[in-house]
């Protein structure tokens, strides 16, 4: 099959070639039962599938991948599908950041070194998402996204829950003795009853959400439920789709413009989405050349209001969302109030305001129009600047206590999460409601990969007197599926020298987000003092991938990605060695 436009695909340098090296390619692919008209110069479209049951999240795509390939059939074209590693968050360790550069690096490669002339990315958990995306951005041939879907609303005795963020309700019930430890079994597989993502506006749902505001996913598809129908019949448009891109050479690298990742920021406030989306999407950003700042996600989400009443910000979760009209409908109504860039190009081939000029808000609870916003314009992910995160730092405002958002008190500080942990729940630990947890080396070079530690709980004896939240700062990351008034990304981190890691028990810190300052209110004299009395921590690993990572992984603000894996390096055919 020809399309008048293009005499001869990539793939053809496989399975078009003469002489031996055309045997080598043609023969061993059919004995997988192929017949020889597939190498007749149609399309060849890869699957990349992060199927596993080791990533809960993502066990349903070998599914999905079936319907791709339905779709990819329909068109005319050849689907071949191939397995790419999972970074699922729910049980990889130290954290699934610290491989997600790995597998943008793995899916890049395998796109590059195989006889594709379009992928299809099935990604499903957090990191996944963002990892594909970098991967495929890099080299720059037709590619488009299907999302594994939310699982469907979590239910425990009458009420809704929502997969993380009543882990960390649940957590503090056991803590002060509302729960029993029977209780929290019974509630785990109320809270995971069905295949797909967390269903709460966490990561998971946040990436998708930007997957399809960036254009690189189909209309509607963030939201589908994992195991409704449309989301197989998504799979098969997908499968269509991209055939018709690859005729079309419609690129990542035509979609992915800074336009489309002001989009992707203006929404990710509308939905009240996660602070990890600031780093995947400069992580993205860097792949394709567009240059993203932390103020970038600041100053461009200032004006949007939060529209969507989801957890853990509010009250819903994403089976309701879908139901309410899905991110059509929002980005709809940020279009209306113009609050986007709507000639921006999609994978569909249109804008993205040609896209949802239909959609429409289903109800008014779920999803809030411009007029009566679920909360006002400022409230979404504020970057502080301050003497102790001269590079930035980030709160979600929106999943913060009103009341601690201006607020000073003294440091108790912790050089990781786990020592913390040995003794939150000790009755004479000194600390107040106004005291600041300070937890440090949790950042991209200390950890390493920048878990999502920083909400740690509260400790155990303000927790019994009713304390519901304290403010935290950490050079790590916290779960879009969290809660509460705590500083992230502080950078740079601590394991690098920066400023947290020269704070002191007792020291008091300043948090003025209204201002959008953190400061620790100590002279520069003694601040110096401390610097050159500091010595680097030892390095964890010599060896293997966690010592490259730690080598070569940038900062919180660049995106935590490898700096040698910025930029595009294209999609050209690699030697032939036959």
């Amino acid at each position: 099959m020809t399309d008048g436009k293009q005499t001869e695909r990539r793939s053809q340098a496989w399975f078009g070639a003469s002489g031996r090296s055309g045997m080598v390619y043609r023969s061993w692919m059919r004995n997988q039962g192929f017949g020889p008209e597939v190498f007749d110069g149609r399309p060849v479209i890869g699957i990349a599938t992060s199927a596993s049951e080791l990533a809960p999240c993502n066990a349903h795509l070998t599914r999905v991948a079936e319907a791709v390939k339905r779709g990819v059939w329909q068109a005319g074209g050849f689907p071949l599908q191939f397995p790419t590693m999972a970074t699922g968050e729910t049980l990889m360790r130290p954290t699934a950041m610290l491989y997600r550069n790995l597998m943008a690096m793995e899916v890049e490669e395998l796109i590059r070194a195989n006889p594709l002339d379009g992928v299809v990315l099935l990604s499903g958990c957090d990191k996944t998402t963002p990892a594909m995306l970098m991967g495929a951005a890099s080299v720059d041939l037709p590619a488009l996204m299907v999302t594994g879907g939310p699982m469907l609303n979590g239910k425990y005795r009458g009420q809704d829950v929502g997969s993380g963020t009543h882990v960390w309700k649940f957590e503090e019930d056991l803590k002060t003795g509302r729960m029993t430890q029977e209780e929290c079994f019974f509630a785990e597989g109320c809270m995971a009853r069905s295949n797909g993502h967390c269903m709460t506006m966490g990561t998971a749902s946040t990436m998708a959400c930007m997957a399809e505001a960036l254009g690189m996913q189909l209309p509607g598809s963030a939201t589908w439920p994992a195991v409704d129908s449309r989301r197989m019949e998504t799979g098969q448009a997908a499968g269509r789709r991209i055939v018709e891109m690859v005729y079309e050479e419609l690129r990542p690298s035509q979609i992915l413009t800074r336009e489309a990742f002001e989009n992707a920021i203006r929404v990710n406030a509308a939905i009240g989405g996660s602070t990890n989306a600031i780093i995947h999407l400069t992580a993205i950003a860097g792949r394709v050349g567009v240059a993203l700042t932390p103020e970038d996600f600041d100053t461009l989400a200032r004006a949007v209001p939060t529209l969507v009443n989801l957890m853990p910000s509010g009250k819903y979760l994403m089976e309701d969302f879908c139901y309410a009209g899905g991110l059509p409908a929002v980005l709809a109504e940020l279009l209306r109030g113009g609050l986007l860039h709507g000639e921006q190009i999609t994978v569909t081939g249109r804008s993205i305001g040609e896209n949802v000029a239909d959609a429409e808000r289903i109800g008014s609870d779920v999803i809030t129009g411009l007029d009566a916003p679920f909360q006002p314009p400022g409230s979404g992910t504020a970057v502080l600047r301050g003497n102790l995160c001269p590079d930035g730092a980030v709160i979600k405002q929106s999943a913060a206590s009103p009341h601690l958002l201006t607020h000073r008190g003294p440091a108790r500080v912790f050089d990781s999460p786990e020592a913390y942990h040995a003794v939150a729940d000790d009755p004479d630990l000194d600390v107040d409601e106004n005291t600041v947890i300070v937890i440090r080396n949790a950042g991209p070079k200390g950890y390493p990969g920048m878990p999502e530690v920083s909400n740690v709980p509260l400790p155990a004896k303000l927790l019994k007197a009713g304390v519901t939240d304290m403010v935290r700062i950490c050079d790590g990351r916290m779960s879009g599926t969290g809660y509460g008034t705590v500083v992230l990304h502080v950078a740079p981190e601590a394991a690098v020298g920066g400023p947290l890691a020269l704070v002191r028990d007792g020291d008091p810190i300043v948090l003025d987000v209204p201002n959008r300052t953190l400061r620790l209110d100590v002279d520069d004299a003694e601040l110096e003092r401390r610097r050159t009395a500091w010595k680097p921590p030892v390095p964890q690993h010599t060896s293997g991938y966690a010592w490259l990572y730690t080598q070569h992984v940038e900062q919180a603000g660049q995106g935590a990605d490898f700096g040698f894996l910025r930029g595009c390096r294209g999609h050209d055919v690699p030697r032939d060695s036959h």
